[in-house]
C-alpha cells in the first residue's frame, strides 16, 4: 500500500518535473531582459540567415545600405578631390533643424510626419541653407571657409537639438523615432525607403558619370576651367548638391553625426591603390558598397550592435589595411621602394668612386689590365664617410650582382660589367652636373652636391634631352669632371706606382 501511494507521488510530480525542465530548457534569448544590451555569440544558422539572405528584411537593408555606398564613394571622390571632404559634415549636422520642422509642419497639418519622404525633404531645405550660410560667411566676411564650416555646423545642429526637444513634448513626437537620424537605424528601413536610397543614390552615380569630364577638371585645375569656358560655379553648385542628395539619403542608415565618414574614408582608402581619378572613384566605389554591405550584415548577426557604427568601422578597417597594403602609395611599399632606392644609390656610390679614384690616378688606359685596377677599402671609405660595417655590406652586395670582385682582403676591382655600370653612373652624374653649371647658375664647387640628389633617378629620356641639348648626341664617352675631384693619390699595386706617391 505505501509502495503505491509513492508511486502515485511521483507520477504527480512528474508533470511539475517536466514543466520546470521545460522552463530550463528556454533559450538564452528568451530568458534575456529587454534592456539587456550584452552581446552574445551568434548560432550557425544566424550567419547562414544574414549571407543566404534568408529574411526579407535583412535584403532590403543590405541592399540599401550597399547602395548608399556605392554613391557615397564615388561623390566623396570628387568632393575629397576638391577639397570639400568637411562640406559634407556640415552640411549633415545641417539637416537636423530640417528634419525635426518637416515632422512638426506635417503633424501640425494632420499628414503623417514620420514618412521618409517627408522628412528627407525638410533635411534637403535645411542641408542647402546650411550651404548658402556658408557660402555667404565666406564671400561677405574675411572669415575663412573652415571658420564658416564650424559656425554653421556648431548653430544648425543646436537648433535642430532645441527642436528636437520640442517635438518629444508633442503628443505624437514620443514615437516620432527622430533621434534615429542623429546614430542611424537600418532596421527601421522598409522596401520603399530602400528604393528611395537605391534609386536617388543612383541617379546621383550617373550624374557623375555624365559630367566626369568637367569635374576632373575642376577638381584638379579650376582656373584652366574658368579659361576654357566652362561654367565653374554652376559645376561647384552641381557637385555639391550631389553631396546633399547623397547625405540626405544616409541619414536613416548611418546617421547624421558618421555620415562623413562613408563620404570621406573609402575615397581616402582608395587613394592608396592608385593615382588615377577614374580608378580612384570606381575603388571608392567598391569599398563603400563593401562597407554598407558587411557593415549591414554584421549589425544583423549582432543585433545589439548599431548599423551606422559598424559601416563605419568596416569602412576604417579597409581605410586602415588599404593605408598598409596599398599599391602604390601604402606605407610598406614605400617603405620597400625607399629601401631599394638606398641600395642602389650606395652601389651607384661605390661604383662612381672606384670609378674617379681610378681616373684620377690614371689607371683607365688600356695598358691597365682589369687586374691592376684594385682600390683600397679603407680609401673608399673615407672617401664616402662610410662605417667599415655598411661598407662591407654595400661590397658585398655589389659582389652578388657581378659588379665587383675581391682582390685580397683590403682591395676590391671592377669586374667587366661593373666598369661598364660604373662609366655609365659617371656619364650620367657629369651630365647632370653641366646641365646645372650651364643653365641653373650653380657654382662647380657646389654641383656635385645637388647633382648626388638627383643623378640616381633620371629616366632614360632624360639623358638622352640632357646629351643632345649638351651637344653630346648620344656619345658614350665620358665627360671630364667639371670640378675638382679630391682623390688622395696613394700606393697602389700597379706597373708605374713608382711614379705615384702620397703627396707628391
Amino acid at each position: 500500500m505505501r509502495l503505491f501511494v509513492i508511486v502515485f507521488l511521483l507520477m504527480s510530480l512528474c508533470p511539475h518535473a517536466a514543466l520546470l525542465a521545460a522552463d530550463g530548457a528556454e533559450s538564452p534569448a528568451s530568458q534575456r531582459s529587454i534592456t539587456d544590451r550584452s552581446i552574445s555569440i551568434p548560432e550557425w544558422k544566424d550567419w547562414r540567415r544574414v549571407f543566404f539572405l534568408e529574411d526579407y528584411n535583412t535584403r532590403i537593408v543590405i541592399l540599401g545600405t550597399t547602395l548608399l555606398g556605392m554613391s557615397a564613394g564615388m561623390i566623396g571622390s570628387f568632393a575629397l578631390l576638391r577639397k570639400r571632404a568637411l562640406m559634407g559634415d556640415a552640411l549633415s549636422h545641417a539637416t537636423l533643424p530640417g528634419i525635426a520642422l518637416a515632422f512638426i509642419l506635417a503633424t501640425s497639418l494632420g499628414m503623417n510626419g514620420k514618412t521618409l519622404p517627408v522628412l528627407l525633404s525638410g533635411a534637403a531645405i535645411s542641408g542647402l541653407l546650411g550651404i548658402a550660410s556658408i557660402l555667404l560667411i565666406r564671400n561677405l566676411t574675411r572669415l575663412k571657409e573652415d571658420a564658416a564650416l564650424g559656425i554653421v555646423l556648431s548653430v544648425f545642429f543646436g537648433a535642430g537639438v532645441a527642436l528636437l526637444g520640442i517635438v518629444q513634448q508633442m503628443q505624437t513626437g514620443h514615437a516620432a523615432g527622430l533621434e534615429s537620424f542623429i546614430y542611424g537605424k537600418t532596421a527601421s528601413m522598409v522596401a520603399s525607403d530602400a528604393w528611395l536610397i537605391g534609386s536617388a543614390g543612383l541617379t546621383c552615380m550617373l550624374i557623375s558619370i555624365l559630367l566626369y569630364k568637367e569635374l576632373t577638371l575642376l577638381c584638379f585645375d579650376e582656373g584652366f576651367a574658368h579659361s576654357r569656358g566652362f561654367p565653374v560655379v554652376l559645376l561647384d553648385m552641381i557637385l555639391m548638391g550631389l553631396v546633399v542628395v547623397v547625405t540626405i539619403i544616409g541619414l536613416q542608415a548611418v546617421g547624421l553625426i558618421l555620415m562623413i565618414s562613408l563620404l570621406v574614408i573609402p575615397p581616402a582608402a582608395a587613394r592608396f591603390w592608385t593615382e588615377k581619378i577614374f580608378y580612384l572613384s570606381l575603388v571608392a566605389t567598391i569599398l563603400g558598397a563593401l562597407s554598407g554591405m558587411i557593415g549591414s550584415a554584421m549589425s544583423a548577426i549582432f543585433p545589439n550592435l548599431p548599423s551606422g557604427a559598424m559601416i563605419v568601422l568596416v569602412a576604417t578597417s579597409m581605410f586602415l589595411v588599404s593605408m598598409i597594403f596599398g599599391v602604390p602609395r601604402g606605407i610598406l611599399i614605400r617603405k620597400l621602394r625607399r629601401y631599394q632606392l638606398n641600395r642602389k644609390v650606395d652601389r651607384q656610390h661605390l661604383l662612381r668612386s672606384i670609378y674617379e679614384y681610378l681616373e684620377a690616378h690614371n689607371m683607365l688606359t688600356e695598358k691597365n689590365t682589369m687586374e691592376d685596377k684594385s682600390v683600397p677599402i679603407a680609401t673608399l671609405s673615407r672617401m664616402r664617410s662610410w662605417s667599415p660595417t655598411k661598407l662591407h655590406k654595400i661590397i658585398q652586395r655589389a659582389g652578388q650582382d657581378d659588379l665587383i670582385e675581391t682582390d685580397s682582403g683590403d682591395q676590391i676591382r671592377l669586374t667587366v660589367p661593373g666598369l661598364s655600370e660604373a662609366a655609365r653612373v659617371v656619364h650620367e652624374h657629369r651630365l647632370w652636373e653641366l646641365y646645372l653649371i650651364t643653365y641653373a647658375d650653380v657654382a662647380s664647387s657646389k654641383v656635385d652636391r645637388d647633382a648626388d640628389a638627383i643623378e640616381h633617378v633620371l629616366e632614360p629620356e632624360v639623358i638622352s634631352e640632357l646629351e643632345a641639348l649638351l651637344i653630346q648626341q648620344a656619345s658614350t664617352e665620358i665627360l671630364p669632371s667639371p670640378h675638382t675631384l679630391e682623390i688622395k693619390l696613394e700606393n697602389i699595386n700597379s706597373p708605374d706606382s713608382h711614379s705615384r706617391r702620397p703627396g707628391s
